[in-house]
């Protein structure tokens, strides 16, 4: 078979066309890829080895944090945890000066967490007082959540209310004992 010049041209011209196209899609395609997904894994990497030398910057004052978390905690035993617990809804009351009608304490214990002592109190007094109850509740050291609130009028001005709270409070069994307070 004899070809011409320009037949062997074009052959050599659509045999590199192909080695492009192989080229291309086999070796050129999947390296700019790879290098897109190394260049995003060491940007992800960068940034997090950021946040780590910024905790690592923060870890007194988390350590300390953390600590003063764990002492705040509930004891264990539950006779002492409910006797904490409601020695904080006194001291609320007596400070926000409201009429608690009911403490009634019940533990929650669900097998993948820690025990929880939920306590709900009913309580009355003015707006003022109740307000106060709250910001009691919410800025006292002991670990407390509140969970539910209901606020209803027991007259017809509204100025008596009613307040049904449900607080829970975390008991842990991991705290050693020396620790908490």
């Amino acid at each position: 078979m004899n070809l011409t010049q320009r037949q062997q041209w074009l052959l050599l011209a659509a045999v590199a066309a192909v080695g492009l196209l192989v080229a291309d899609r086999f070796v050129l395609t999947p390296l700019a890829r790879s290098w897109k997904e190394r260049s995003e894994r060491i940007v992800q990497l960068r940034a997090r080895v950021h946040e780590g030398r910024l905790l690592l910057d923060r870890e007194t004052s988390l350590r300390a944090r953390w600590q003063n978390m764990l002492t705040n905690l509930l004891p264990a035993e539950p006779s002492q945890a409910e006797a904490r617990l409601l020695g904080a809804v006194e001291r609320w009351a007596a400070v926000s000066q409201v009429t608690v009608t009911s403490v009634r304490p019940q533990w929650r214990r669900a097998a993948d967490e820690a025990p929880v002592l939920e306590c709900r109190v009913d309580a009355s007094g003015s707006l003022a007082a109740l307000t106060r109850l709250l910001y009691e509740v919410e800025r006292d050291t002991l670990a407390v959540k509140v969970d539910q609130l209901e606020l209803t009028a027991r007259d017809d001005t509204g100025s008596q209310l009613a307040l049904g709270l449900q607080v829970s409070a975390l008991v842990s069994n991991t705290v050693p004992r020396m620790a908490r307070r």
